[in-house]
């Protein structure tokens, strides 16, 4: 690296901050001062640097440049490798072609706005705070530009010492603590059992849930496809189901799991599994995450970190090697969830998708929903299908009180009935009178939603991920959004909520009522989100699946996406920001510690 910052070639200015959730976007003034720098043909770069250790974790990346401004990026939770930027005190330099061209200098009305922009993250319980901050160096002519990260434990020091000092005079409590503690003797399990069965993983495939004690929707399809195509002749299939999120495991059902997981080359799940937020899986393993929601709607995982149930900062999500999407449009909205590159997600679509989009399928189940619920028969089916309210599972709930029961019931008439189809998590059942059950009737035990949409004229939900599925029917959908305000604030939306709901949003159930009533629907919206959410609309995507992800048989362009990201990011592990390349900060030239 060549340093030629003080020949002052040219100068940057960071003019302009703002965050999107956990992205941070920079807008940079580039002045250049020598006319023989051609910044035009030999682009410039910007790169995060510390500036104690003179590491590089980031490359900010250039999102669009307007004349001399350039919008800069950084995921604060995913520093090209799938990792948070680590704590430290940063600078952002300017370089062309491994030569320092400029330090960053904060623009002169932003340095007194600094404060408004530091954002705290909490997690773990809101034990911990991962803190971005910004300031300018001191003592200088210049407003050199200086953002800071941190990990700190919100817990009260003296309550840290009493802890310390218990622990170090009783010998039990250490070991309890260390040794013998339940995670490291499953930690210690796994690891000798993966020495054990090292020759066994390159051909052994684990299908795995921690959220239902049955294999289902992807990566059932998924596995019932290797079966057809007689791949477990080649590969031993596993499964490992549990309802370890919401039950408490015995001995045998964690050594189960353990033993499994140790003899896997390749695990696939469909959910976040919270043994793996703590048991790091050996790096011959491949992860590989079918999510089991489609839409791309909601905020999840690090979408809403800083918020209560987002993630930590090592969690289950950095463990994953690929992920998938129904579109190249949204990939990126999941990457975000999972705190991993964008090129990590293919877009395969929903393994689901292929029984559902299966005409002998469809025509079977409707056949089998007219038979259970024969008052269908002939009239209009509205399927009334919400999200849950709480913060999980075991305080799932949904506010009965807001739905206008005989309001609902009197716009029936002879034209429409009413299936209520409710959350899984939500135990309360729909409190249906005697009165309705001509017209209305709660089918919460029934066991794929999906199925039902075959035979529903109106889907009328909220944030749910269920439209990804629905809106393939291209038939309408109202949003019952009345705590819009309030889920924004908890659990967050990628996109604007009334732009992305591809029907209409009704705030208050009169407005429900009203739109059925008129039918204003706006219809419109369907067929713009189906071709903005689906490159394919197919029976293929668990073929897909096994080519490309779990046989290695990537596209072309996938490939070539990857190759590029990692020689991206050996690239700037490369690069030399030493004393002999870029300049120390005068603090560390003249030997004074920072502060």
């Amino acid at each position: 690296m060549v340093n030629r910052i003080d020949e002052k070639l040219l100068t940057a200015t960071v003019i302009d901050m703002e965050w999107e959730r956990v992205h941070l976007h920079l807008y940079v003034k580039v002045d250049v001062h020598d006319a023989s720098l051609d910044i035009e043909n030999s682009p410039l770069a910007f790169y995060l640097v510390n500036k104690s250790s003179i590491l590089c974790p980031a490359k900010c990346k250039i999102l669009g440049r307007e004349g001399d401004v350039y919008h800069l990026h950084l995921n604060v939770t995913n520093n090209g490798e799938n990792w948070c930027i680590p704590s430290g005190k940063y600078m952002i330099e300017v370089v062309q072609n491994e030569t320092a061209l400029a330090d960053c200098e904060m623009g002169k009305d932003l340095v007194l706005k600094t404060d408004e922009h530091s954002r705290n993250f909490l997690y773990s319980a809101r034990r911990f705070a991962y803190t971005v901050s910004f300031s300018v160096e001191e003592g200088g002519d210049s407003l050199p530009f200086e953002m800071s990260t941190l990990v700190s434990e919100k817990v009260p020091l003296e309550y840290q010492m009493r802890t310390r000092m218990r622990d170090m005079i009783n010998p039990i409590m250490l070991l309890r603590n260390t040794w013998l503690s339940k995670r490291n003797m499953i930690r210690a399990a796994y690891q000798f059992l993966c020495f054990v069965n090292k020759p066994k993983r390159k051909k052994t495939i684990l299908f795995m849930t921690e959220q239902s004690e049955k294999i289902a929707s992807n990566l059932k399809a998924v596995s019932d496809r290797m079966f057809e195509r007689n791949m477990d002749k080649d590969f031993t299939i596993l499964f490992s189901a549990r309802a370890a999120s919401e039950k408490e495991q015995s001995a045998l059902s964690w050594f189960d799991m353990v033993y499994k997981l140790s003899k896997s080359g390749t695990v696939i799940l469909d959910d976040h599994a919270p043994c793996l937020d703590w048991l790091k899986l050996v790096d011959d393993t491949k992860v590989i995450q079918l999510w089991h929601a489609g839409a791309g709607f909601k905020s999840s995982g690090y979408s809403r970190w800083g918020h209560i149930g987002g993630p930590n900062a090592v969690s289950c999500h950095r463990q994953y090697s690929f992920g998938i999407a129904g579109s190249k449009n949204i990939a990126h909205f999941f990457s975000e969830v999972w705190g991993m590159n964008d090129e990590q997600v293919l877009a395969t679509g929903m393994p689901r998708m292929d029984e559902y989009l299966n005409p002998e399928y469809r025509e079977k189940k409707t056949r089998e929903i007219y038979e259970k619920y024969p008052f269908c028969q002939g009239k209009k089916v509205i399927l009334f299908a919400p999200t849950y309210r709480g913060r999980g599972k075991r305080d799932a709930h949904y506010p009965y009180e807001l739905i206008d029961f005989d309001g609902l019931y009197d716009l029936c008439g002879d034209e429409y009935v009413v299936l209520f189809k409710m959350h899984p998590w939500v135990r309360a059942k729909v409190p249906i009178a005697k009165k309705h059950k001509d017209k209305f009737a709660d089918v919460g035990n029934f066991p794929n939603i999906n199925d039902l949409f075959y035979i529903t004229e109106l889907l009328i939900t909220d944030y749910s991920s269920n439209i990804f599925e629905y809106s393939l029917m291209k038939k309408p959908m109202l949003f019952f959004a009345f705590d819009k305000i309030q889920y924004s604030f908890s659990r967050g939306f990628h996109r604007p909520y009334e732009e992305s709901a591809p029907g209409k949003v009704c705030y208050e159930f009169g407005e429900v009522l009203e739109a059925i009533r008129t039918e204003d629907f706006e219809v419109e919206k369907v067929q713009q989100y189906v071709d903005h959410h689906f490159d394919y609309i197919d029976t293929g995507a668990s073929d897909r699946v096994i080519d490309w992800l779990i046989l290695g048989n990537l596209p072309e362009d996938a490939a070539k996406e990857l190759r590029r990201v990692k020689e991206e990011n050996d690239y700037r592990n490369s690069l030399d920001f030493t004393f002999g390349g870029l300049r120390l900060p005068k603090k560390l030239q003249t030997g004074e510690q920072e502060g």
